[in-house]
């Protein structure tokens, strides 16, 4: 039903294009790349040792060291999709556990979680990431640990709120009235009613992760070269831009496209999910 409803929208449509391509690309990446990501070549560069522009053997050039830009951005995709992925995942479940323990059960727990999560969020998220990947040597797992640990309080906020009007809903009443247990009431009456939201900031949130990965690689403080991100390939080619602007361009639209996919399949989730938007398309 959900995928059918997306289906019928273009603009999900798209993204759903957009990022099935994307996928492949990672997954398949040693079979379709032309060559290793880390291979460098004598041809590569010019008499002058600057980066090759987009020709026959280079199809998007080559990078300063006389790599094939072109299997370093497939490879690339890997890091990208893992980090975000991965660091969003944690990111909700670490948001979610919080959220609905400290609305369900309310009172000094639910008090001190919250003002702890208010607590987190009084810091700008990118100087707390920096600070914690200051600490850790920074590695494709480590930046997806980084990034959820500053990521959760978004989540957390909703489904706290959430979390607060499900359980004063007559039938969540009804069942604890009767003696039913906090596990079942939170698994079986308040859970799968949160589901239609975790699965909107899923999807959201990858596109935040994805732009986070490349905004601590951009800053030389996410995947450490020679593992190719998105971000790393525009910090280590940026000098480059006037005279080799294809070494920035190509990194930075495929970062844009992933985080703009999905989020055109989260707001079509968004209004697929949520009563109160739908018939408005």
């Amino acid at each position: 039903m959900i995928i059918g409803a997306l289906l019928r929208r273009k603009l999900a449509l798209l993204g759903l294009i957009v990022i099935t391509v994307f996928v492949l690309a990672a997954v398949l990446a040693p079979w379709i790349a032309p060559y290793p990501p880390e291979q460098q070549f004598f041809e590569g560069l010019t008499l002058e040792g600057a980066p090759l522009p987009p020709n026959a053997q280079f199809w998007l050039g080559t990078d300063l060291l006389g790599r094939d830009l072109l299997s370093r951005l497939i490879y690339g995709a890997r890091a990208t999709l893992i980090v975000g992925v991965v660091a969003n995942g944690v990111a909700i479940a670490i948001g979610a556990l919080i959220g609905v323990t400290a609305g369900y059960l309310r009172g000094r727990t639910g008090s001190g979680l919250m003002r702890f999560t208010d607590l987190m969020m009084a810091f700008p998220a990118l100087l707390l990431a920096i600070l914690l990947a200051s600490m850790f040597r920074p590695s494709l797992w480590i930046v997806a640990f980084v990034i959820a640990m500053v990521s959760w309080v978004q989540i957390a906020r909703v489904i706290y709120a959430e979390t607060i009007s499900l359980s004063e809903r007559e039938y969540v009443t009804a069942v604890r009235s009767v003696g039913a247990s906090t596990p079942r009431i939170l698994f079986r009456h308040i859970l799968p009613h949160l589901i239609p939201t975790l699965i909107v900031w899923g999807t959201l949130g990858i596109a935040t992760t994805s732009l986070f990965e490349a905004t601590l690689s951009y800053l030389g403080i996410g995947v450490q070269p020679p593992t190719p991100s998105w971000g790393n390939m525009v910090n280590e080619n940026q000098t480059y831009f006037e005279s080799a602007p294809w070494l920035v361009f190509f990194p930075g639209i495929a970062i844009g496209l992933l985080a703009l996919s999905f989020n055109l399949i989260g707001d079509a989730l968004r209004d697929i999910l949520d009563p109160t938007l739908r018939g408005r398309h």
